[in-house]
């Protein structure tokens, strides 16, 4: 397991609230932040209309090396799925909405940042 630096740990919960208060703009409701379960964690779970949304975030202070959207394999996926389900059995009560997994990728300086929403970026 990787730990994470103290200023990373704190960008990356600041990109998570940056995308949350986008969300919310947007017309999301938010259900549960930093849901864990046994595969993992899901940054945010939301409700757009009656569509339950699983959500990744991803932040990098630049793209020069590799965009954000680029740092999501197969395995994180997969993790996410894991976790969505876990959280679909024991935790909600909404079992017959939709759901979808999106990944917003936030890029550059946090307190102006670029902001990237792929909805249905992948399938369960």
């Amino acid at each position: 397991m990787k730990i994470a630096s103290d200023n990373s740990y704190k960008r990356g919960m600041n990109a998570e609230k940056t995308v949350l208060n986008f969300l919310k703009k947007k017309g999301l409701k938010p259900l549960k932040q930093n849901y864990h379960g046994p595969g993992g964690e899901i940054d945010l779970i939301m409700m757009d209309n009656d569509i339950i949304v699983f959500i990744e975030v991803r932040y990098r202070a630049n793209n020069h090396y590799l965009h954000a959207l680029e740092s999501i394999d197969q395995g994180k996926c997969e993790r996410i799925i894991k976790t969505s389900l876990h959280y679909l059995q024991t935790k909600c009560r909404l079992t017959d909405n939709p759901c979808r997994f999106d990944v917003v990728a936030v890029c550059g300086d946090i307190s102006n940042p670029e902001i990237g929403w792929i909805k249905d970026a992948f399938q369960a």
